[in-house]
Order: C-alpha cells, then structure tokens, then sequence
C-alpha cells in the first residue's frame, strides 16, 4: 500500500478523536465556568421564554443559580420552571422565581421593579436579552410602531436596569450583561428604528459602566448577528446588507450561552459574535464611512432589481 494512503488511514481516526476531545474539553470549561459564576447568585433573565432565555435558564438552573425568570406568558414560565426542575436534582438546585414583565407596558414597571427585589432581597446578575424587531421602510413604520419598539429595546433595559442599580450599589456588587444586537454598531437598511433602539440601549450601559465602576458594578454588552433558533446556528439564506452576499450564519443559542458565561466570569466589557463580514464593516463604517455608505445604498438597489427579477 503507498505510503501515503497508509498515512491518511492512520491521520483521520486521530484527527477525529482529537476533536470529538476539544469539544468535550470545551464542554467541561464551559459547565464549570458556569457553575463557579453562578452558583447561589440571583439571576434575573428578562425575556427567559426566548431560545436563548431558555438556555440560559437551563445552564444557569444546572449551574445552581437563584433564577428569576421574567416572560409575558405566565403559563409558559410554570411550563419552563417545571421543565427546569425534571431536568435536575433539586437538592444542588433552587426552584426558579417567576416575574410577568412586558417591556411594553411601561406603567407596569415600578411593580415589576419591585417584584424582581422581593424576591430574594437582592440581585446579583441582570441578563437583558429581551428585543423587539421590525423590518420595513421607514415611511411605512407607524409612530405607534416607533414607540413600541423604543420600549422594548431600550426605555425598558434601561428603567429596569435603573431600578436595580440603587440594590447593587448599596452592596457594592453585580453584574448587568445587556444581549444587543450588531446593528447597536452597525446600521442596515430598512431596520431605521430597530437600528436606533438599539444604538440608544448600547450608549445607554457604555455611559453607565463608567459611572458604577467605582461601586463595584460590572456593565457588559454582547453583540451578535441574530440569534439563529436552531441548535447549529444554521439559517436560510437570504440578501444581506450588501444585497448580493449571502447572510452570515447566525449564532445558536448554546453558543450564546457560552459566551455569556465566559464574559460573567472574566467580566470583559464588550463582546461582538459575529463573522468577518460585520466585524469588518463596522471598521468601516468608523475609518471609511462614504465608501461603507455607498456599499449599503448599492445593496438597496441590487436588492429592489433582485425582487424585479
């Protein structure tokens, strides 16, 4: 047999095992980390019924955190609790808290406020992952529209996040770990006032990490492209903000999890998951904006003479 052959033999199984390995390895790390990162902290969840809601819920549950998990469906959160609960030993867990809350229901905040601190008295992590999404030309989105989703991507994170602070600060510790999305970076067309709600909520806690820090609060940002509801990250293809490139694949929500595990740990600042492309562009639009500019009003038209076709 040629040598060669007989070397690509051998070289596949080791290839294969090394790497089923490394992914068990990162299994381990990430278990671990959460368990040190979490276990006896009081989590609150903000939208806990969303795919990556419900994988941090699992993670942090298993990780023996004191969950509050907030949703608008009340059935749906006893659903989650009792899942969470058949899924683990309750002598290393604690039964999740529930707390309704609409971001779209402003008056109902100081309640909710008062509620989530009810619950154990303190808080120790505030995960904002609840988002609001609309894609239309902005002449056609209604004023109505514009306020609901000003609410739910940014006065809600932000009044809850207010409503909080003056608990982490008498005790001089928390962490507020805001999920945003890229176009918090990144503007795309035909997404006006989603991409200002979540620019606002981004400038929000970059402001306000400077001003807890000295109190011992930590403020992290995750970006992402989307959150991709399948468990691969795989999505369908679409036009992307170029208008003639595929859309990049999104994150799925384990590796989501992941991440946010990794930055309640290590506490970093900022964190964007997301492919080349994005990272790219947002460089782009900071060092060359009239050519990124250009590239966004060119991938307008490609896609307005795409959908003629």
């Amino acid at each position: 047999m040629d040598p060669a052959v007989t070397t690509t033999v051998l070289l596949v199984p080791c290839v294969v095992v090394i790497t089923a390995g490394l992914f068990y390895l990162y299994g381990m790390v990430v278990g671990l980390l959460s368990k040190t990162s979490v276990r006896n902290k009081v989590v609150v969840i903000t939208d806990a019924l969303s795919g990556l809601g419900k994988e941090c819920a699992s993670v942090f549950h298993k990780g023996g955190a004191r969950l509050i998990l907030c949703g608008k469906s009340w059935e749906k959160l006893e659903g989650l609790a009792d899942d969470l609960a058949s899924a683990s030993d309750p002598t290393k867990t604690f039964p999740p808290k529930l707390v309704l809350l609409d971001f779209g229901d402003m008056d109902s905040m100081p309640e909710v406020i008062a509620e989530i601190l009810e619950c154990y008295g303190c808080l120790d992590i505030l995960i904002l992952n609840s988002s609001l999404k609309v894609k239309a030309p902005a002449q056609s989105v209604s004023l109505e529209m514009d306020k609901l989703l000003m609410d739910n991507n940014y006065f809600g994170p932000a009044t809850l996040a207010k409503g909080v602070l003056p608990s982490m600060i008498s005790r001089r510790t928390g962490h507020l770990l805001l999920v945003n999305s890229i176009q918090g970076k990144l503007t795309v067309p035909f997404r006006t006032t989603y991409a200002a709600s979540k620019h606002a909520v981004q400038a929000f806690f970059d402001c306000l990490r400077a001003e807890v820090e000295e109190y011992g609060i930590s403020v992290s940002t995750i970006s992402h492209t989307f959150i991709s509801s399948s468990a691969s990250g795989k999505a369908a293809s679409s036009k992307s903000i170029c208008g003639y490139c595929q859309k990049p694949l999104g994150v799925s929500p384990d590796e989501a999890v992941a991440e946010i595990v990794k930055t309640l740990s290590n506490k970093r600042k900022e964190v964007v998951i997301a492919p080349s492309l994005p990272k790219v562009a947002i460089y782009a639009r900071s060092f060359f904006p009239n050519v990124f500019f250009a590239v966004m009003a060119a991938g307008v038209k490609n896609a307005a003479a795409f959908e003629k076709m």
